[in-house]
């Protein structure tokens, strides 16, 4: 997801919606409803919004954007009372590594991505060759974006971008990148039926917000169209090797590694006290270019080296804040699971149906229902 700023959601497969086809029917002046979207991402009437969007007509008009693409783009466009919600409710939650990485490099993920590595094998080598950018690592990217296309999302982009404009925290940033998406519209890349992404307005498979397109976007296929949201990801992924490579990506370097595992010479950081030492190169600072985080890049990196056939960490994690290490976790996951208190999985990662069925098993035996994992809690599962 690039957004030179960072951040809305980390990638990972947040937006947790199927793409949409053009299935969608509308006649003039009513909203496209895409079948499957809840119901706070359907367009609902507002007045104020209604208002915001004739005031902007002109300053469209002076971005070059013609009367006839606005029409088109805002015949189903609507105000969406979900985006300003989940813009409004987001919250600094800050996961350790050790978390972050159960969740970027899972099994599942890392089953899949070796997956795509193969079956898209001719044009990865082929970004590889004119880009410099390693076939892996835009595997990588693809894979913490959007779980390799699977989770592009359905939010159309125009009211996405149209409301946060209009009542958002960003309302310029939004306006800039409403106004990329018309002229996206008014190029032909892309029908406004078919242009959809996150709430935020992130797009395609790798969730490049507009202006990102604007500057980056690659027709690879050679249909005359730069085409991220297609079912073929060749020009999402052109589109994210020629992203990197114009900013600072160095062919043939690698993006670092743990330190003390043949890793390139480089910065050595630590992102959690107690865990893994990486040791960094300049390719570490041209994936946070994508997403400034430390956490993401080291995602990317390590998805990438597995990807490609190298190991898990060798170095180990500490035990959490509760006293637990991520096998205690585990654990105890497993044993709620088998006694009935679902958890969702077994990764280590107590999120929230981890934290809810914790709440269920403590109030089933009589104690404060907390959520609160300990050792003595995963004693008394047994």
């Amino acid at each position: 997801m690039i957004l030179t700023r960072r951040s809305f959601a980390f990638g990972l497969g947040a937006f947790g919606l199927a793409a949409c086809s053009d299935s969608s029917v509308t006649t003039p002046g009513q909203p496209v409803v895409k079948p499957g979207l809840p119901a706070d991402l359907r367009p609902v009437p507002n007045a104020g919004y209604d208002a915001w969007v004739a005031s902007f007509q002109g300053r469209a008009q002076a971005a070059g954007i013609s009367d006839a693409t606005f029409r088109a783009a805002f015949r189903g466009a609507g105000y969406l009372p979900g985006v300003i919600k989940r813009d409004r409710n987001q919250t600094e939650f800050k996961r350790t590594l050790e978390d972050y990485l159960s969740i970027a490099v899972s099994d599942e993920r890392l089953t899949k991505g070796r997956a795509a590595y193969q079956r898209h094998g001719g044009t990865l080598r082929r970004l590889e060759a004119e880009y410099g950018v390693a076939a892996e690592i835009i595997t990588a990217i693809w894979g913490l974006e959007s779980f390799y296309g699977e989770r592009r999302g359905d939010v159309p982009v125009i009211s996405a971008t149209s409301t946060l404009a209009y009542d958002g925290r960003r309302g310029s940033f939004f306006e800039k990148q409403l106004i990329a998406a018309l002229k996206i519209l008014q190029n032909g890349d892309i029908s406004p039926a078919r242009m959809t992404g996150s709430w935020a307005g992130a797009m395609g498979h790798t969730q490049f917000i507009p202006t990102s397109y604007q500057a980056y976007a690659v027709d690879f296929t050679g249909d005359g169209r730069r085409d991220i949201w297609s079912e073929d990801p060749s020009d999402a992924l052109a589109s994210t090797a020629a992203y990197l490579a114009r900013n600072g990506w160095t062919r043939g370097l690698r993006w670092g590694g743990e330190a003390g595992a043949g890793a390139p010479s480089g910065t050595v950081i630590q992102p959690q006290e107690g865990g893994p030492k990486f040791a960094v190169t300049s390719n570490f600072r041209a994936i946070k270019r994508y997403n400034n985080s430390d956490a993401y890049a080291i995602g990317v990196g390590h998805l990438a080296d597995r990807i490609a056939g190298a190991g898990p960490l060798r170095g180990k994690f500490p035990p959490d804040a509760n006293g637990l290490t991520k096998d205690d976790r585990i654990a105890l996951q497993r044993r709620l699971t088998a006694k009935g208190f679902d958890t969702g999985g077994a990764d280590g990662v107590l999120g929230p149906n981890s934290q809810a069925a914790i709440r269920a098993y403590q109030s089933s035996i009589g104690l404060p229902a907390t959520g609160q994992p300990s050792p003595e809690l995963l004693r008394r599962l047994g």
